[in-house]
C-alpha cells in the first residue's frame, strides 16, 4: 500500500529526489494520477530560475524543501515544481507529466478534449487538468489540497536532455517512466535503470 511522502523525501539531492517521483502518485484536491516525468533543476544550472539568485518570483525556492514552486511559462501555461535539497540551495524538480488515474472526467472537462493520454502530457496540460495556478505557490505538498504517495511497485527509469530550454541543453536530467505512453516526448535509446519501491 502506497504511504504519504514525507517532507524528509524532499531534504534529498535534486538528482535522487527527481527520478524517486517517477511512479509515485500526484494528486490535487483529489485530481490526479502516477508522475511519469520530471526534469530536474539544481541551482548551479544556467537553465534553474535560481541560478542568476533570489527574485520575487522564485523565492520559494530559496526556502525548505517540501513546498510547491509555481511560475508562468512564456506567459501563458503554469509549471508545477516540487522544491528539494536543503534550506537556500534552491533546487526543484518540474513535473512534466502523469498518468491520469482520479478525476479523469473532470480532467477531460478542464481541458476540453476525450483522449486521456494528452490530458497531463506537459507541465502546462497537466496544471489545466488539476487547476494549479500561481495562486498555491508556496503550498506545502504534505498539506491538502496536496496529496503525495510514495511508489510501491518496481519501475524502470529512463532518462535523456531536458525539453524547452536553451541553457544546459546536453545535461541528461529529463528522467521518466520507460515507455509510458503519457510521456510529453519519447525517450528514444536512451539508458535506463529498474528500480523498486522505497
Amino acid at each position: 500500500m502506497s504511504v504519504p511522502l514525507h517532507p524528509s523525501f524532499f531534504a534529498r539531492g535534486v538528482h535522487t529526489v527527481a527520478p524517486d517521483l517517477i511512479g509515485a502518485t500526484l494528486l490535487f484536491a483529489d485530481i490526479g494520477g502516477i508522475i511519469v516525468e520530471v526534469e530536474a533543476y539544481h541551482h548551479t544550472d544556467p537553465a534553474a530560475h535560481s541560478f542568476r539568485g533570489r527574485t520575487e518570483r522564485n523565492a520559494v525556492m530559496f526556502g525548505p524543501p517540501g513546498f510547491a514552486y509555481v511560475y508562468r511559462s512564456y506567459g501563458i501555461h503554469w509549471c508545477l515544481n516540487f522544491v528539494c535539497e536543503h534550506e537556500g540551495s534552491a533546487s526543484a524538480v518540474l513535473i512534466r507529466a502523469l498518468a491520469p488515474s482520479q478525476g479523469i472526467a473532470t480532467m477531460r472537462r478542464r481541458r476540453g478534449l476525450a483522449d486521456e493520454r494528452l490530458l497531463c502530457s506537459g507541465p502546462g496540460r497537466l496544471c489545466e487538468a488539476l487547476a494549479i495556478t500561481g495562486a498555491h505557490n508556496g503550498l506545502a505538498l504534505d498539506r491538502p489540497p496536496f496529496r503525495l504517495l510514495a511508489r510501491d511497485s518496481e519501475v524502470e527509469i529512463a532518462n535523456g536532455p531536458r525539453i524547452g530550454i536553451t541553457k544546459a541543453v546536453e545535461l541528461p536530467w529529463r528522467y521518466g517512466l520507460k515507455g509510458s505512453r503519457f510521456l510529453s516526448k519519447p525517450f528514444g535509446k536512451v539508458s535506463s535503470e529498474i528500480v523498486s519501491s522505497e
